[in-house]
């Protein structure tokens, strides 16, 4: 009996480590702008022109298993995780951004940084500045050392500015030990934030982490410890106070995922692209014009995969096609209304309860992936009101990129392996 009562003990305990380096404490930058989700993704989905403006963007950017948890935050991009960074720890909440490299985190000294938590490299012994010469200050787009750098004086620091939503900053490039749930990872390059010039609204409010695909990212950075693979799993906006996660490395991914391959394009290199084959509304496909998904490294044009974006978009004849459809089989008998980004809106006591369709997005490798009701449709809480969740992409920036965003992400455990070229998706309640 006492033989059994202490292998009970040691199953409990080696249980209690395993969930304790797996789920950690993880917090919102700000409150939902409405109680009502309908009313919140419109607020929110008001700084997706901005990012969408970066997605379109022609400029280049030149083991284990770690699970550390994710909650909506509510300044683009959407979610942050906490990360630890320096020696002794200091605890930030960091961004999550599937579609940037760097990493970087506001620092003291800043006046002009947004309010709130900032790491300060003169209380880390780990920390580093990165001078001019470093090797990391070009892929950063750093400013190159002075043409006449006195040979006997130290170089200074790599500088750079980086554009982000409505504003911009500068920073300096260092590096310092990263923790990101169990892991450390010393010698991690990210710049440091030392000031901002312009509105900080749509600012990350202490940082962000680059899940990004080139040189700078964390999966580039970390080589043979994550091998080049993680996964998130988003909650949903109904659920505030409630987490997803990160799981970084291929140990403890799902075995049910199915797999699309993962596309490259040369002049977008951070961005994840897969191929869209089609889209279906309850069991009708949509007849969309030939070659409206096709890939086009040249112009950008194709589909990506975004944790930062709010709501999905689709170009401009794909959605006309969603959209007809979608509103044919849910036949509003007072026809629809236009609130915010949503134009296929109507009155939800009009139609009968499960009315609405499924919207299922194929892609190659003959994976399905239909979203759940919740993805699909937003509701109001104040009025007998729903929302088909998605929209045309706006017209004043790249009109050929489709986006599936974070949104039509909740609550699906998307895993990411770049070392395997694929893209991969499981149903999965994150909450």
């Amino acid at each position: 009996m006492a033989t059994t009562t202490t292998t009970i003990l040691l199953l409990l305990l080696v249980a209690a480590t395993a969930v304790s380096a797996a789920d950690l404490s993880v917090y919102h930058n700000v409150h939902p702008p409405s109680p009502s989700p309908l009313e919140s993704i419109i607020a929110l989905a008001r700084a997706d022109d901005a990012r969408l403006l970066f997605l379109s963007s022609k400029a280049a950017s030149s083991g284990g298993v770690t699970s550390a948890p994710v909650a909506s935050g509510q300044t683009p991009p959407s979610y942050v995780v906490r990360a630890g960074l320096g020696t002794p720890v200091q605890q930030l909440l960091l961004a999550l951004d599937t579609s940037a490299d760097a990493t970087w985190s506001h620092c003291a000294p800043c006046d002009t940084c947004p309010a709130g938590s900032r790491f300060i490299p003169a209380s880390s012994s780990s920390y580093a500045s990165l001078p001019c010469a470093s090797d990391w200050c070009p892929l950063f787009e750093g400013q190159p050392c002075p043409a006449n750098q006195d040979a006997s004086a130290p170089l200074p620091a790599c500088a750079f500015s980086k554009p982000f939503a409505d504003t911009s900053f500068q920073a300096s490039l260092g590096s310092d030990t990263l923790r990101l749930g169990k892991d450390a990872i010393a010698g991690y390059a990210f710049g440091c934030v030392g000031a901002v010039a312009g509105p900080t609204t749509n600012l990350p409010k202490q940082g962000l982490l680059g899940l990004g695909r080139g040189p700078m990212s964390l999966l580039s950075q970390t080589g043979s410890t994550y091998n080049g693979v993680f996964s998130y799993c988003l909650p949903s906006y109904r659920s505030y106070y409630f987490s997803g996660s990160l799981r970084l490395g291929a140990a403890g991914q799902p075995r049910n995922v199915r797999y699309t391959p993962l596309l490259t394009n040369p002049h977008r290199p951070s961005l994840y692209y897969v191929n869209v084959t089609g889209l279906s509304v309850g069991r009708t496909w949509v007849k969309v014009p030939a070659g409206s998904f096709a890939f086009d490294p040249a112009t950008g044009a194709g589909t990506v995969i975004d944790s930062g974006t709010v709501i999905t978009r689709w170009t401009a004849p794909v959605y006309a096609a969603l959209r007809e459809e979608f509103r044919r089989q849910v036949a509003a008998p007072s026809g629809y209304t236009s609130l915010g980004a949503f134009d296929t809106c109507f009155n939800t006591d009009e139609v009968a309860a499960g009315g609405a369709p499924p919207v299922t997005l194929h892609m190659d490798g003959g994976v399905d992936l239909t979203l759940p009701m919740e993805n699909t449709l937003i509701h109001s809480s104040a009025t007998p009101l729903a929302c088909l969740a998605m929209a045309e992409a706006p017209q004043n920036v790249n009109a050929v990129v489709n986006v599936v965003a974070n949104l039509q992400q909740q609550n699906v455990r998307v895993v990411v392996d770049v070392a395997g070229s694929r893209v991969g998706f499981a149903r999965e309640p994150c909450n």
